[in-house]
């Protein structure tokens, strides 16, 4: 089976599918998913792509990132995701969207919508060796100090959805104790 991507015009009215490295290989704009996961004390669970996704691999990104499938919810998709990643299951907060276009490695290119979700879990990941080589918990703060260091050690997504909206975030989200 292909694995399909929505595309979607800049408002988020779906107007086809595509198979995903050719939307990549094209720069189509399609929608796209980030989950971000806090722990109790506030730190931000991130994932190491594998060595072997066909783009970004090695680099640090956000919890969960991914594409829904074509008929399936986006907040559907990121708890289908994030279970099949990281092994968690947990609420999740709808935070905003938005457009970002990046050229990437191997001469693809990222045009997505992306809707990123934030939730809360203390429970240790189960990765998936496919998609994470490994994780952490930071402060993000210091995260976000390291993003403006060392750049190129993050996907461009994630440094946009840290640099550019973290206080959105912040604003719109509070985690509890659990």
């Amino acid at each position: 089976m292909e694995d399909k991507v929505i595309l979607v015009n800049e408002n988020d009215q779906e107007i086809g599918s595509e198979e995903k490295l050719q939307a990549h290989i094209d720069g189509l704009l399609h929608r796209a998913l980030s989950v971000l996961i806090f722990n109790s004390s506030g730190e931000l669970l991130l994932q190491r792509r594998a060595l072997d996704k066909y783009h970004s691999p090695g680099l640090w990104t956000n919890t969960c990132c991914s594409h829904p499938r074509p008929g399936e919810d986006t907040a559907t998709a990121a708890h289908r995701r994030l279970k099949e990643e990281m092994g968690i299951k947990t609420m999740l907060t709808f935070c905003f969207s938005f457009i970002y276009k990046a050229e990437l490695d191997n001469s693809l290119f990222e045009n997505e919508l992306d809707h990123v979700f934030v939730g809360q879990s203390d429970s240790l990941p189960e990765l998936n060796r496919d998609e994470a080589m490994e994780y952490k918990y930071i402060n993000p703060d210091f995260l976000i100090h390291d993003m403006k260091e060392n750049p190129t050690n993050y996907t461009v997504w994630f440094r946009l959805i840290m640099l550019n909206h973290y206080n959105e975030i912040a604003k719109n989200w509070t985690y509890e104790s659990v």
